[in-house]
């Protein structure tokens, strides 16, 4: 995968998935040493190229990358030539020019990691861009889940809330299916994509009937930035039909585990009792976000012999 862009689950395959879960496991031992810092990376650059705010996914690559022994920088982009008017590709050229290994890309419309990763030679992955996607969230979840329920293939995985502008939720339907899962999305009527269907999902917007006999249940944060129109009557009445507790919980198996992207709403989509305590498991996602970025920098660290996507 060396030199490979990570831009969305959508062009990963089963096998693609497996090896970053599996590389995953290994990278999980380094952080429960005394030392948590090996040599792997050693004289390669990362540059996290945010230009949406984040605190989990920045913060996690910064220390996956420091863990490996890379040179990590942050790029602001309030503080750089972007303020002065210069475009992102030209941003981006200027970057490329300083030879990085690996660029992390985080944008607010969809498509301009994609747009980057076209013009640089070091391979680019996807930390989030607009409602597209977010592969590396997705991974991390694959990666709890896995290691929460001992597989995912047969399992039933209920995907609560926002759907239609949650790029979180669109690369989760692919990488669960994909890994061979059932995935469920429930949310009210005007947050559930047209034609969901086509891509292999069953769609509800009751609540109870979608919780039933789940194995994995996740919450969705409600996106109060993208939500321009109206979508549900009330935050109130959100939390009512569709916030999860432990009373409603009870429609899925005893077993069920609840995850959340993060960061949560309390009381809107998550009861506080399940953002902290069993069966949530929103700290492990966390803890295993570091595992996945560590092997996806590990995997695809080197810039390309002859420049471009591939």
């Amino acid at each position: 995968m060396i030199g490979r862009d990570l831009l969305g689950i959508e062009d990963l395959d089963r096998a693609d998935i497996e090896r970053i879960l599996e590389t995953a496991e290994h990278m999980g031992e380094i952080g429960e040493r005394e030392v948590k810092k090996v040599p792997t990376l050693r004289g390669r650059t990362l540059v996290n190229l945010f230009f949406e705010g984040s605190t989990r996914t920045q913060t996690s690559f910064e220390i996956a990358g420091k863990r490996l022994s890379a040179d990590v920088v942050n790029f602001s982009a309030m503080s750089s030539s972007l303020a002065k008017s210069e475009s992102i590709l030209d941003t981006a050229r200027t970057l490329d020019a300083m030879d990085p290994d690996v660029v992390v890309v985080r944008h607010g419309v969809a498509g301009v990691p994609k747009r980057i990763a076209d013009v640089l030679e070091a391979p680019v992955i996807n930390a989030g861009d607009g409602a597209h996607e977010h592969p590396t969230q997705a991974l991390l979840d694959l990666f709890t889940v896995s290691r929460e329920k001992g597989r995912i293939d047969g399992l039933t995985v209920t995907i609560v809330g926002d759907i239609l502008h949650s790029r979180v939720a669109r690369s989760n339907i692919y990488g669960f299916l994909k890994m061979g899962a059932e995935v469920r999305v429930a949310a009210p009527p005007p947050m559930i994509p047209p034609a969901i269907e086509t891509l292999g999902v069953k769609a509800f917007t009751s609540l109870r009937e979608a919780l039933d006999g789940a194995d994995v249940v996740m919450a969705l944060r409600i996106q109060n930035e993208r939500l321009a129109g109206s979508y549900f009557p009330s935050v109130r009445e959100y939390a009512a039909t569709f916030g999860l507790d432990r009373g409603k919980l009870r429609y899925a198996k005893d077993d069920a585990i609840v995850m959340h992207p993060g960061p949560v709403n309390r009381g809107v989509e998550l009861s506080h009792d399940l953002a902290d305590h069993r069966p949530g498991v929103i700290l492990d996602q966390v803890r295993n976000g570091v595992s996945i970025r560590m092997a996806v920098l590990y995997l695809i660290s080197g810039r390309r012999p002859s420049g471009g996507s591939d």
